[in-house]
């Protein structure tokens, strides 16, 4: 049975569709990530199944308790790590996890043994009496993902867990990630923008645009659709290049971005003589050929008919803004 089950869940406000119409199951123990831009439904569906929004309609269940039925039930076997920092920089890191402790009615022995643990995961032992404020961005991320063990959730929630933070604190957060899912056998949900994030990390992804759920699958099948290869191609007539392409039945896959072509295939070096030649016989040139193999970024161009960018979260109005991401 899946731990999370989500069934034609809609959150709208007034004409804007935050969430709409969305289905699917998260298995325990799985690494499952929403991938997708700023203002897309992310952080709004994780905050109806954490409960801290009523769906306009449907349900969904986790760990088989109702989020609208039975809120406290589903609070009691979640932690949630928000995109915004939610510490007290004022109290040491010990002291942050104690209280968060108090607040789930764990006992001084229990709290203790396992602030212990939980700073041992995420490497901060030593950091453990330090006041939060003379932390680092990368140092407050791993307190506020041990903060959401501390009560031994069943899932763990992760809302952008990266966001803002430089290349190599970002590798490290994944790798905490990943050992926490491996040695506290937890179940976790993550919201994403970051192809590389949502291939590195998941076990199984969805692609989320608009409120819709456009794909749900393992982010090694999702790639595998295009064919072993991607080939991008410049030339003088975009169009003509696209049309004749087509017709071409080793074509797997392909895709016009702005004036480039792109092509998903198998055995591409064995596919360029060809292209030439098309390209020759109707009087184009190619400009530039670029082939590497495909990533989750041509996933969701192919779905999307465009690229994730974070300035697109910039026209959702202000006051919906916080909920969409």
């Amino acid at each position: 049975m899946p731990i999370i089950s989500v069934q034609n869940l809609k959150k709208y406000y007034k004409d804007v569709k935050a969430v709409d119409d969305i289905s699917f199951d998260v298995n325990e123990g799985e690494i499952f990530g929403f991938l997708g831009p700023n203002g897309a439904g992310k952080t709004t569906t994780i905050k109806m199944l954490v409960t801290l929004l009523r769906p306009t309609e449907g349900t969904a269940k986790v760990v088989e308790n109702d989020i609208i039925k039975n809120p406290d039930k589903v609070r009691n076997n979640i932690g949630i790590v928000f995109q915004e920092p939610a510490l007290d920089d004022r109290l040491t890191g010990k002291e942050n996890l104690d209280f968060h402790a108090r607040m789930y009615g764990m006992k001084k022995d229990k709290r203790i043994e396992r602030i212990k643990e939980v700073l041992k995961l995420v490497e901060l032992e030593d950091k453990a009496n330090n006041l939060v404020k003379t932390y680092s961005g990368g140092m407050k991320r791993r307190l506020e993902i041990a903060r959401g063990l501390m009560h031994f959730p069943k899932i763990l929630f992760l809302d952008e867990p990266t966001l803002g933070l430089d290349p190599q604190t970002r590798r490290s957060i994944w790798d905490y990630i990943k050992n926490l899912n491996e040695k506290e056998k937890i179940t976790i949900f993550l919201t994403t923008h970051y192809m590389d994030e949502a291939d590195f990390l998941c076990s199984k992804v969805a692609i989320i645009d608009h409120g819709k759920i456009l794909v749900i699958d393992t982010p090694s099948n999702m790639k595998n659709q295009f064919g072993n290869d991607i080939i991008t191609i410049s030339c003088s007539n975009s169009e003509l290049c696209l049309e004749s392409l087509k017709k071409e039945e080793w074509v797997e896959s392909i895709k016009m971005d702005n004036s480039n072509i792109i092509i998903g295939t198998k055995e591409v070096e064995k596919k360029l003589p060809t292209i030439v030649k098309l390209a020759e016989n109707h009087n184009v040139e190619i400009t530039s050929v670029d082939i590497r193999k495909p990533t989750l970024e041509d996933v969701f161009l192919h779905y999307t008919g465009r690229k994730i960018r974070e300035e697109e979260g910039n026209a959702v109005p202000e006051r919906f803004r916080r909920g969409f991401r």
